[in-house]
């Protein structure tokens, strides 16, 4: 059991109008609507420090508060490898299965308490973010120079060629093999609807553009090894991108080709999210300026062994 979690929110001029009831069950869809009534109705969702009713109406500006209760995280694998670090820097190796920040079902089983317990008094800030089953090279923030020099070697990945830019390249495993050599991707990227978190992101005619770039580096018979640098970072990139373009991640439980999710028809069966893990992704090589000493920086880790 971890130690419960309180989630806040600061009701919208949108959201007036609705009942308390109505806003948890509209926004946080991953419960129903009598499960939240329970959690009203036992006092863990408070407004402005008062415990809430359900047909209570919300108003701009109030301040509410659900406290959950202790529960079981799910297993994940707790350890990571750190590469390099100094007084700015954090660099580590994240395994597939933990995730970087607290969400789904997760809190103290993510990187982001496991920082927390090991650096107490300034936790480092991820400066980009890896999904749940992608493993590899993470880079962190300790300094407030290292946070909004790296924050802006982000950007600057997004406005072609820089001499001051952080660059960052996978490699991953698809499904198939007649995939070019080489190809450009430049699908764009936005919601679209699911049917227990309302909408998750996937290859859309009006989405964000987005640019990624993949090489071969070995086919199989029913699979390839692509190297992937992406030189924009929308959420689930290159599980989108590869699926746009006929290829899924192998082992990917939510995209299909064409950069989309399937409904599941059989009820029974759980339906897949983003934070579902088996799917063939790492960071594979991370390049960018050190913030003060303005030197080059280069890393690569190697793939995991259970890829082969």
């Amino acid at each position: 059991m971890n130690h419960g979690w309180i989630y806040r929110d600061r009701v919208k001029s949108t959201d007036t109008g609705q009942t308390v009831l109505d806003y948890y069950t509209n926004k946080y869809r991953h419960s129903s609507q009598s499960q939240w009534q329970s959690r009203i109705e036992s006092g863990q969702i408070a407004i402005d420090g008062c415990i809430a009713c359900g047909d209570r109406i919300l108003q701009p500006g109030d301040s509410l508060t659900y406290h959950r209760a202790p529960w079981v995280e799910p297993e994940v694998p707790l350890e990571f490898e750190i590469l390099y670090q100094d007084l700015d820097l954090l660099l580590i190796n994240k395994p597939s299965g933990l995730p970087v920040i607290p969400g789904g079902g997760f809190l103290e089983h993510t990187l982001w308490w496991q920082l927390k317990t090991l650096y107490p008094e300034d936790t480092p800030t991820p400066i980009h973010r890896l999904g749940r089953g992608t493993s590899g090279l993470l880079l962190l923030g300790r300094s407030q120079l290292a946070k909004s020099s790296l924050a802006k070697q982000m950007r600057n990945s997004t406005m072609g060629e820089s001499s001051c830019q952080l660059r960052k390249t996978y490699r991953a495993l698809v499904i198939g093999n007649t995939i070019s050599d080489r190809l450009t991707i430049e699908q764009p990227i936005g919601k679209i609807s699911h049917p227990v978190l309302g909408y998750i992101y996937g290859a859309t005619s009006d989405g964000k553009y987005a640019r990624s770039k993949s090489r071969v580096i070995q086919r199989y018979p029913d699979r390839t090894l692509l190297e992937i640098t992406i030189y924009t970072g929308r959420p689930h990139q290159i599980r989108i991108h590869t699926a746009a373009v006929g290829y899924p991640l192998w082992g990917d439980p939510l995209y299909i080709a064409g950069g989309t999710f399937a409904p599941i028809a059989d009820k029974q069966k759980t339906i897949p999210v983003p934070g579902d893990c088996g799917y063939f992704l790492h960071a594979y090589r991370l390049s960018f300026t050190h913030p003060r000493s303005q030197q080059k920086m280069d890393f690569e880790c190697l793939t995991p062994k259970n890829w082969y």
